[in-house]
């Protein structure tokens, strides 16, 4: 696969279908994953992968949970915003996240995968996200949808004694990956465009150019 069609079609897919990925291709995503930059190549990373049943069978009400904290606690206002006017295209953008969002939680068990990242002693992310955005574009290449989420965060010491980390030495969670053969297209996500989230020097200075259309497209 063309790197910028990995880079520009990457993107959240929570839908999925519960078949089972194949150990060989998990086997390709996690070496890709561990090509990545760390700080100071200390590679002080370590991965869980999880397609126990009983295991997402513990963790799939803790998620739930998590989730509907997040909808009472940091998107509050700006989901009671775009429910007063779900018409308005940024709102209706809104509640399409949040729909998306909430269906990975109603579904949780039903993924075959999950890679959860931990690292020592950064809660930066700088030595662990190049590592975790790794495996998503791996598995994008090898035509399997991931979703990042960092919700556990609400309840994260149930979460740790559930995977058995031992949070003596340091280890810190850093994300959980959904994987699943998806059940839609693959397709370049809308965003807003660089020149209205770029500058060059110093802060509100553009950028030299605009783009106003994807410069990659299938």
């Amino acid at each position: 696969m063309d790197v910028y069609e990995a880079l520009y079609t990457t993107r959240a897919m929570r839908r999925v279908k519960p078949d089972p990925i194949p150990d060989d291709v998990q086997a390709r995503i996690l070496d890709a994953a561990i090509r990545a930059p760390t700080g100071g190549n200390a590679q002080n990373w370590r991965f869980m992968l999880v397609d126990d049943r009983a295991t997402l069978d513990a963790l799939g009400p803790i998620y739930r949970d998590c989730i509907s904290q997040l909808w009472a606690t940091i998107y509050k206002d700006q989901l009671e915003v775009a429910k007063t006017a779900p018409d308005d295209p940024d709102n209706a953008q809104v509640l399409k996240v949040q729909r998306s969002a909430q269906h990975l939680a109603d579904h949780f068990e039903a993924y075959p995968l999950l890679l959860f990242s931990f690292v020592q002693f950064d809660p930066t992310g700088g030595s662990i996200h190049p590592a975790t955005w790794s495996a998503m574009l791996a598995a994008r290449a090898e035509g399997v949808g991931s979703s990042m989420t960092s919700v556990f965060m609400f309840r994260l010491d149930e979460v740790l004694e559930i995977l058995g980390v031992p949070k003596a030495q340091g280890w810190i969670f850093s994300s959980c990956v959904t994987f699943g053969y998806p059940t839609g297209r693959w397709g370049v996500a809308p965003r807003r465009p660089v020149h209205e989230v770029s500058y060059r020097n110093r802060w509100g200075t553009p950028v030299g150019f605009d783009i106003p259309e994807p410069l990659w497209n299938p």
